[in-house]
């Protein structure tokens, strides 16, 4: 049985990953089944790692109506590396600016790795000269303009920090979108063919920190340089089916539990999105209800699904409230420290009753604070 403390952990990264995957990895510590070994002690070079990364290229696949044009590859150094990565593959050689969006801390980590490797125009930015005013929302459509010319757009599809998120596909269908989905990757349906790039580290709603997802379409992967690093040339990775270096065997092999749990529990995207709505829709009714007492940070359209942001209008009321609910048992509320608050992170392993359980705090803590 999960302990109280994992079960109540809504922080922001590493995320809470689901009971019945934990215990299917404590098992793998000592012995995966029908082998004899520990995880930690398996050959990256093993028939049983190959068969791992095999079927987990096949779930993704599938949870994704992924086609066969498209690469799955299990990198490492997070999203972070592929703010330099990507760039190095696609924009060196450009003679046109990418397009970036910057909507938020994460998206804004992105462009200076960018800009390194090429030109780059920052086609919206919702950066504000307050800093509790910034990146309070996303732009609409008519607020874009979007070159034809751009050898991909870039943007990033869940702000974890500010609690943004986009509920739409950005882009024009003649520029290759490229998308950084690491904090909602596999939360939901994606429309994947649409894209054709698309990143996310694990340690939000598909496992431990140490491994990266990449989705690239053939036709993109043709375009990468022959002169990079190997490590860093996605073609030389795509041919070594993402072993090209030892990778980290125990991290893909909880993405792999995760995608069946995805599969097999929750039974697959459209339902796991169905979930993450109503414990969002738990949280966001709570904050509307609460007569100001609790402040929503992100316009009500752009709200994230995973990322719950908000505040008790001072630094110091935050600070009491996350005292008190430290003291009953939630861990990891505390707002990211670029820009302080509370953020409860209610990722793909986060029960309802687990955030309905938050909701009933949160309730009697501002009846008791109204008295």
């Amino acid at each position: 049985m999960i302990n109280q403390k994992n079960r109540l952990n809504f922080s922001g990264g590493p995320g809470v990953l689901p009971e019945s995957v934990l215990q299917q990895a404590q098992q793998a510590i000592i012995e995966v089944p029908g082998t004899g070994l520990s995880v930690l002690g398996i050959s990256h070079r093993s028939d049983w790692f190959a068969a791992v990364v095999n079927e987990l290229e096949a779930n993704i696949r599938a949870l994704l109506g992924l086609p066969d044009s498209y690469h799955v590859l299990l990198l490492q150094g997070g999203a972070t590396q592929q703010f330099s990565m990507l760039p190095m593959a696609l924009l060196r050689a450009s003679e046109h600016p990418a397009d970036y969006l910057h909507t938020g801390y994460w998206s804004g980590k992105s462009i200076p790795s960018a800009q390194r490797e090429g030109p780059v125009r920052v086609a919206w930015s919702g950066e504000s000269d307050g800093k509790s005013g910034s990146f309070t929302r996303l732009p609409g459509d008519d607020e874009l303009e979007l070159s034809g010319q751009a050898p991909y757009l870039h943007y990033v599809s869940n702000e974890t920090v500010e609690g943004v998120q986009f509920h739409r596909v950005l882009g024009r269908d003649d520029v290759p979108r490229v998308c950084d989905m690491s904090s909602d990757f596999l939360s939901r349906p994606c429309c994947a063919e649409r894209y054709s790039f698309i990143y996310a580290h694990a340690q939000k709603n598909i496992g431990p920190a140490g491994v990266t997802v990449v989705l690239m379409r053939d036709e993109l992967l043709q375009r990468v340089p022959t002169d990079l690093p190997g490590f860093l040339d996605y073609r030389v990775q795509a041919q070594a089916h993402s072993n090209y270096n030892t990778p980290p065997v125990f991290a893909i092999y909880v993405v792999l539990l995760v995608t069946r749990w995805l599969r097999d529990e929750i039974g697959g995207l459209a339902r796991m999105d169905a979930i993450n709505r109503a414990k969002a829709d738990v949280l966001y009714r709570l904050l509307d209800d609460s007569d100001g007492f609790y402040r929503g940070r992100a316009r009500a359209s752009d709200r994230s699904l995973m990322n719950v942001a908000f505040n008790l209008g001072t630094p110091e009321g935050d600070q009491f409230f996350l005292d008190a609910a430290l003291a009953a048992g939630f861990s990891g509320l505390a707002g990211h420290r670029a820009i302080g608050g509370v953020r409860a992170s209610i990722y793909n392993g986060m029960t309802l009753a687990a955030v309905e359980e938050l909701a009933g705090f949160m309730d009697n803590f501002r009846r008791q604070r109204r008295r």
